[in-house]
């Protein structure tokens, strides 16, 4: 079969295409999906650096994020048929751990070989294009916005990252329970299209500062009162955003964090969150659940999977120079 394969750490460009990779054999309790369509991830690009503590087996096949057909399965498969649609929940949940597209094959191939437990059915209107947006990015945003967060109606969100997967999601689940919200994006063709799906006000950080931009608009938060700045800062980028997330908002703010992008380690000021009493919230992840509520979401039209880009695989180094560049809008999506 034909696979994007790594066989050492490296950078951009550095992975290869295989046109004659082994083909998966199913043990009794996998199937063997052929692979409709894969979007990437941040991780995927961790994955392709290497990360400290994390032995990746080699030769390696990425891809968290996919979803495609059953062609064939195992003596023990029951509740699954050849031909159904399925969406791959990436967590193994009930083996050792570890994920597919890291640990194991993943969907940056024309097949996969996918336990069982793993698998999530689709409905006939949820395409693979769309399926594949869900786990990692949509389920992160899901968990941190609605679970962890507990946004509310009218709250005022400000959205750090906002025209990433994950940011395009929290984006319109701000929305869709009344929030007003405050999207950022280094220029205007991104706030333009984050206005198309909701924001209510745009902030180019390249141009201005994003903190004094708030303060503008919302007033300067003061340690006495709750009604100046906002309630809500989604931050996983990190870095040098992390204490200005923390001055724009009110007393008994919130910061929601899944993610360190830009710096996991930034500069922290600890006399805003005792002041302010703040709560710094951090979503890990997302559950089965999760899954099924965001499948739910698009089934009902509630939830629109945002998709910048589609290229075939063999241009997957073009698809992730797209994403560690940050010039896409939304997920990118690699088809065999």
């Amino acid at each position: 079969m034909k696979a994007a394969v790594i066989d050492e750490h490296g950078g951009p460009g550095s992975i290869r295409i295989d046109n004659n990779f082994p083909d998966p054999e199913p043990g009794p309790a996998d199937v063997i999906v052929r692979v409709g369509a894969t979007t990437l991830n941040y991780h995927d690009i961790f994955t392709r650096k290497g990360m400290p503590g994390i032995k990746v087996p080699m030769p390696c096949i990425m891809g968290l994020d996919f979803s495609g057909e059953i062609v064939d399965g195992g003596s023990d498969i029951a509740d699954w048929k050849i031909g159904q649609r399925v969406m791959i929940d990436p967590v193994d949940r009930v083996g050792p751990g570890g994920l597919i597209g890291e640990m194991w094959h993943g969907g940056l191939a024309e097949y996969c070989k996918v336990p069982s437990h793993h698998l999530v059915a689709l409905p006939d209107n949820v395409t693979y294009e769309q399926a594949a947006c869900l786990p990692v990015a949509y389920g992160t945003a899901l968990r941190m916005m609605y679970t962890i967060g507990e946004v509310q109606k009218d709250d005022k969100v400000l959205i750090l990252g906002a025209s990433g997967g994950v940011g395009t999601c929290a984006v319109q689940l701000a929305k869709r329970v009344g929030c007003e919200v405050i999207a950022c994006a280094s220029n205007q063709n991104k706030l333009d299209r984050l206005a198309a799906i909701g924001a209510d006000h745009l902030i180019n950080y390249v141009e201005e500062d994003f903190m004094k931009a708030v303060w503008t608009k919302f007033g300067k938060p003061h340690r006495r009162r709750w009604e100046d700045g906002v309630d809500v800062v989604v931050n996983f980028t990190g870095g040098d955003t992390w204490v200005p997330s923390l001055r724009v908002l009110h007393r008994g703010g919130k910061v929601l964090t899944c993610g360190a992008t830009a710096g996991y380690d930034p500069t922290e000021d600890l006399r805003f969150i005792w002041s302010y009493e703040l709560k710094v919230l951090g979503a890990n992840g997302w559950l089965r659940e999760d899954l099924t509520t965001l499948i739910e979401l698009l089934d009902d039209g509630s939830l629109k999977p945002i998709i910048d880009t589609t290229l075939p695989l063999e241009e997957v180094n073009e698809a992730f120079r797209l994403l560690e560049d940050r010039v896409v809008f939304g997920k990118v999506v690699v088809k065999p």
